[in-house]
């Protein structure tokens, strides 16, 4: 049977024979509403990462998105007091405004003015490093820069990505003999993660150095790893391997699932030039700083002056739809249960949910699902219209529901209203309308996305 995700509706794929090929586990996969609140909210208990999702997803360590039971519940109650604070929603904010303000908008002028084609991926993917990087650890790679460096450790984080979404089809065995004779996908994910550990232990040991040279009565970086070490908690061991995959964690968080909705979002813009219209219509209502007006600088938005857009919330809503920046959520059954779509799992059954195809579920998102109306989240009063977590899976529900989701829309309206307001994007490159998702378990572009950029013709 050859699936594709695009042809999945509510009913279920499911192999209870053989599994996964030579392995000894059952296959479910589903994209009904019902059964994804029921795995991950109605019966959370029943439904852990488990044992295979840490096996596969083993680079992350002991992390947060790694683990389970009460190695989870104390990272999580810690994760929530510092990211889930007001202060660190503004800190987070403010540093994504000011690199689009020193970063990207320096970046943008230079190609406006040299005319050239610039990969709006590539820019995309170096923004949200550089601004990820310094709101997790307090240090700016500077990535996004004129002549574009080589960083090696960006290259590294993809590379994992591709083959551990291979993995998920990889029979244990057959993956311990590429580990054990050093080939193929296996030497991938050593040369990767190599790259990755020795620029995450750099970054620690700068850390700790840069702590030890503050004042006592100083209130520290506000950064979330500096948050980390001057807040003690119980049931935590903050050694270097705690912070290793905790930064790890956030970075994959932060650069793929923001540049990989931006890279979609423009894509998408740049096929309906109505709804830029539409958007900028609500930008020009936000009235311009007098200092940027007095200098001719580009217009940069705040996120309490876009935080009521309902435009551009359903514009950003709608790509988080389409284009999920994580496709699949991987799940275990302790025991066995019956979905409430009436499907057995059997216990240790593995149970994949496709964030990508439930947003092009006709029976869940209507006939018009595959096209892209930031209208579907506008209220008759023309105020922003919520979905139930369940159905708008992007970013997870029940008691995993990701702790990031105000502060990831904020970043995500700051970056595309202020190009949207102040430049033209223009895809230069016929083969922009053929662009697909690669095969990763992050939705990234298979290809780069070429562009023009000048300034607005107003």
């Amino acid at each position: 049977m050859e699936l594709t995700w695009d042809s999945l509706e509510l009913a279920n794929f499911r192999n209870d024979s053989d599994g996964i090929w030579f392995t000894n586990t059952s296959l479910l996969i589903t994209v009904d509403p019902s059964n994804i609140h029921h795995i991950m909210t109605s019966n959370f208990q029943n439904y852990p990462k488990g044992p295979d999702f840490k096996y596969i997803f083993d680079v992350l360590g002991d992390g947060i998105f790694n683990s389970d039971s009460d190695s989870w519940k104390n990272q999580r109650k810690i994760a929530q007091s510092l990211i889930v604070h007001e202060k660190f929603f503004e800190f987070m904010c403010g540093v994504a405004k000011e690199k689009v303000e020193k970063g990207l908008v320096p970046i943008l002028e230079h190609f406006c003015e040299s005319k050239k084609v610039v990969d709006l991926k590539d820019l995309f993917l170096r923004l949200m490093f550089d601004t990820t990087c310094t709101m997790v650890a307090g240090f700016d790679f500077n990535s996004l820069s004129i002549d574009f460096p080589d960083i090696p450790f960006t290259k590294a984080m993809d590379d994992i990505q591709e083959v551990i979404f291979f993995r998920h089809l990889y029979p244990k065995f057959y993956w311990e003999l590429l580990k054990k004779l050093g080939l193929g996908d296996a030497k991938k994910m050593k040369n990767g993660t190599d790259t990755i550990n020795q620029v995450i232990a750099h970054l620690i040991a700068l850390k700790k150095q840069r702590l030890k040279l503050q004042q006592e009565d100083d209130g520290g970086d506000p950064d979330l790893i500096t948050r980390y070490m001057m807040n003690e908690h119980d049931g935590i061991d903050y050694n270097d391997k705690f912070f290793r995959d905790l930064i790890l964690t956030y970075l994959i968080a932060g650069r793929d699932g923001l540049s990989i909705a931006l890279s979609w979002l423009f894509l998408t813009l740049s096929k309906n030039p109505t709804i830029i219209a539409n958007i900028r219509e609500e930008l020009k209502n936000i009235p311009q700083k007098e200092s940027e007006s007095r200098k001719g600088k580009p217009q940069i938005f705040g996120s309490e002056e876009l935080s009521n857009l309902a435009y551009l919330h359903g514009a950003i809503c709608e790509i988080l739809r389409l284009y999920p920046p994580v496709a699949f959520e991987h799940k275990s059954s302790v025991e066995a249960d019956t979905l409430p779509s009436g499907h057995l799992v059997k216990a240790g059954t593995r149970i994949v949910l496709s964030t990508y195809a439930l947003g092009r579920i006709k029976s869940v998102w209507g006939e018009d699902c595959e096209e892209f109306k930031p209208e579907r989240w506008i209220s008759e009063k023309g105020r922003i219209k919520r979905e139930p977590s369940y159905k708008f899976f992007t970013f997870n529900t029940g008691p995993r529901s990701c702790l990031g989701k105000e502060v990831t829309i904020a970043q995500l309206k700051i970056i595309s209203a202020a190009i949207i307001h102040n430049y033209d994007i223009e895809a230069v490159v016929e083969d922009n309308n053929g662009i697909a998702p690669v095969a990763s378990i992050i939705l990234h572009m298979k290809t780069g996305f070429k562009v023009r950029v000048s300034k607005r013709s107003w």
